[in-house]
């Protein structure tokens, strides 16, 4: 098979893949059920790690010898919804227009799902000596869930890896370093009241809004003590808040108001300093005025999420072999959150690395060039060529 057959081969999986909607809020079954039977006709065999309903599934497949060291080829199969976006074709049916493909989930990242699963065959057929994984996860982009299952089920029963590439969109650059990111949710429980009269309630609102003052100004501190050198944009750690609800009419103090707050913190940060502090300031300033109205008023704030940032380590054995396989000689940071930080958490040496852009993740008519997968294409036959070797490790030096 030829490069040029793979590339076509590839651009025909992800037009099948695309036909799949895995929106993050929906069962990714008949898609891995697909990856599978795709799998087992080349005598691929494969394992699952499934959610709690059952209703969502990890795939994790080896080619190769059965030892550790091997190479982990990583992706995700849920993408974002469509919802209130302005697609002008049908975003789960894939077309091609001025070099491009265009459909949901292209670039962010089934695109490089296929990609991997087009050099199935030609991996199938070589002599390697170092295996290659496939590492296909399910909610991803509502934090990284699914694939904390599968990494633990390779660290407790499979052959350790030597380094694991996280096909996220990086245009073919070296992506060493990430943020990490935490997600909470403050909940006010106030006490309702009619209007007339605010001294009988309390204001579940207002006590929030000294919340909303308090992150607002966390971020001023933090935008103030920055590190120049810090090779982050931007250079400190991030406060969200997303999402506030509360109240139930106009003339009714409210009882209850949620917000849901969170951090994208670089790895110099120390999240959970950062979250106590927080959960302090409520604690002095805002809970002891809702407890004078009445004692069972309050605030609970629940940690609902973290992502483990991806620590630069440009002498990662993950970042070595991209610098060798590629000739590239220098790899930057980001702001996003991959699951290559849970990778490293767990031992596993990880990068960044794949094509298409970022900023076509997430938008209606999201798209990959053609330039980028046929980019992808060639350096995949560069890591077959490469775990065919004799002696790979050795290449290395």
């Amino acid at each position: 098979m030829t490069k040029k057959d793979t590339l076509t081969n590839a651009v025909s999986i992800l037009e099948e893949l695309i036909a799949f909607d895995t929106t993050s809020r929906e069962s990714n079954l008949e898609l891995i059920a697909h990856i599978q039977s795709y799998l087992d006709n080349l005598g691929i065999e494969s394992r699952l790690t499934h959610d709690s309903t059952g209703t969502k599934a990890n795939l994790w497949a080896t080619i190769g010898p059965d030892i550790p060291g091997g190479i982990v080829l990583s992706g995700h199969i849920d993408v974002v919804p469509v919802d209130g976006q302005d697609w002008s074709q049908n975003p789960f049916k894939m077309w091609q227009q001025d070099g491009k493909l265009l459909g949901r989930g292209v670039v962010d990242m089934k695109g490089f799902v296929a990609l991997a699963m087009a050099l199935a065959p030609v991996m199938r057929k070589r002599d390697l000596k170092i295996p290659i994984h496939f590492a296909f996860s399910y909610d991803e982009e509502v934090g990284c869930i699914g694939v904390r299952g599968l990494i633990d089920d390779v660290v407790k029963n499979l052959p350790m890896p030597r380094a694991v590439i996280v096909g996220e969109p990086t245009s073919m650059k070296i992506i060493g370093g990430h943020k990490g990111s935490r997600s909470l949710r403050s909940t006010v429980h106030g006490v309702p009241a009619h209007s007339s009269d605010p001294r009988l309630g309390a204001n579940s609102i207002m006590a929030a809004a000294r919340l909303v003052t308090h992150l607002e100004n966390l971020q001023q501190e933090l935008i103030r003590n920055a590190d120049p050198a810090c090779p982050f944009d931007p250079p400190y750690t991030t406060i969200d808040l997303g999402l506030i609800n509360g109240g139930t009419a106009g003339n009714i103090i409210p009882e209850f108001t949620t917000i849901d707050w969170g951090m994208r913190i670089i790895p110099t940060d120390d999240g959970e300093v950062i979250e106590q502090g927080v959960r302090d300031y409520i604690d002095e300033h805002i809970t002891p005025g809702l407890k004078k109205v009445a004692a069972h008023a309050g605030v609970t704030t629940e940690l609902t999420n973290t992502v483990a940032p991806l620590v630069p380590d440009s002498s990662s054995a993950a970042e070595q072999l991209i610098r060798h396989l590629t000739g590239l000689n220098e790899s930057s940071v980001v702001s996003f959150g991959t699951e290559a930080g849970l990778f490293q958490n767990a031992g596993i040496p990880a990068v960044v690395f794949g094509p298409g852009s970022i900023t076509q993740a997430h938008q209606p008519d999201e798209f990959i060039e053609l330039s980028q997968m046929q980019e992808c294409v060639d350096f995949l036959y560069k890591l077959v060529d490469w775990a065919e070797l004799d002696n790979p490790q050795e290449a290395l030096l």
